[in-house]
């Protein structure tokens, strides 16, 4: 059976969604509440069998209470030393995504501009064209001439805007690949940390998390180059968007809790599911 991995589940279509990482992200925060919770259910008990040590006055009995003390304390502290371990890491990494969400998200705005400025110039090279062929009749010469000035003026404008737009699609490519690049990364660090809870079945909670939460296992294709002459442009319906919505990134999705469900592993009823 094909193992299910993080990087091979939460892509979109759309590339300016982040619904994959914001899932990820939500369900690392789940996990962290849960190793709070069981750091100080740790932390509880310790002081819980410390007073029954004194309590009791039985050199044997406090001997053991002492030695389950300890051992409490000395879970607590891993618990706490693996969470704090794991803050540092997310947030570094949420910072890396956050700053090429913005990148992208950036870059694709000035290439949609570039290209409407594109096509904005080769209509009016069109116009200037068609003024030109309307004028050939003319008798007045220095009409003629502003004519065939504003024809050239407006054919140096469709270059120089056409070499901007090329040139914003390849800045856009190059920001898209190290977005891809940086979200691989993230989802296996994400499996990193949860491999790094020994005492839970890390293929099954993998598994159940992505088959839960999964976005979509194909990434944005590129923004392509589309020239205003090619015969595709006429086949696209008037009004029609040509690009995804520029909407900003909504909230953070609420996870759904599934306590009761066998595809958890849980350790004393404390669930560890730590993506």
């Amino acid at each position: 059976m094909t193992r299910s991995l993080f990087k091979g589940n939460f892509w979109s279509a759309d590339i300016l969604s982040t619904i994959g990482y914001d899932n990820i992200i939500q369900h690392l925060n789940n996990g962290r509440k849960n190793c709070k919770e069981f750091e100080d259910f740790l932390k509880e008990s310790t002081l819980k069998r410390a007073l029954e040590v004194f309590k009791q006055q039985v050199d044997n009995v406090a001997q053991c209470h002492i030695q389950l003390a300890q051992s409490l304390r000395e879970e607590a502290r891993k618990m706490e030393e693996f969470r704090e371990k794991q803050k540092l890491q997310r947030k570094k990494t949420e910072l890396i995504m956050d700053a090429i969400h913005k990148q992208k998200s950036l870059q694709f705005k000035k290439t949609m501009d570039a290209k409407k400025n594109y096509e904005q110039k080769c209509r009016d090279k069109d116009e200037a064209e068609q003024a030109v062929s309307r004028s050939a009749n003319l008798v007045n010469p220095k009409q003629q001439e502003k004519l065939f000035v504003k024809l050239a003026t407006s054919k140096t404008a469709v270059e120089d805007s056409d070499k901007a737009y090329m040139l914003h699609i390849g800045t856009l490519d190059k920001v898209r690949e190290e977005w891809q690049s940086e979200h691989i990364k993230a989802c296996e660090m994400y499996e990193q940390v949860r491999k790094s809870l020994e005492m839970c079945s890390i293929q099954r909670d993998i598994e159940y998390f992505v088959n839960q939460r999964k976005t979509g296992q194909i990434p944005p294709a590129p923004i392509m180059y589309e020239n205003f002459y090619s015969s595709q442009k006429n086949a696209v319906p008037a009004g029609k968007a040509t690009g995804p919505n520029l909407a900003r990134r909504g909230p953070l999705p609420i996870p759904k809790s599934s306590p009761d469900d066998p595809n958890y592993s849980l350790v004393d009823d404390y669930s560890l599911l730590y993506q």
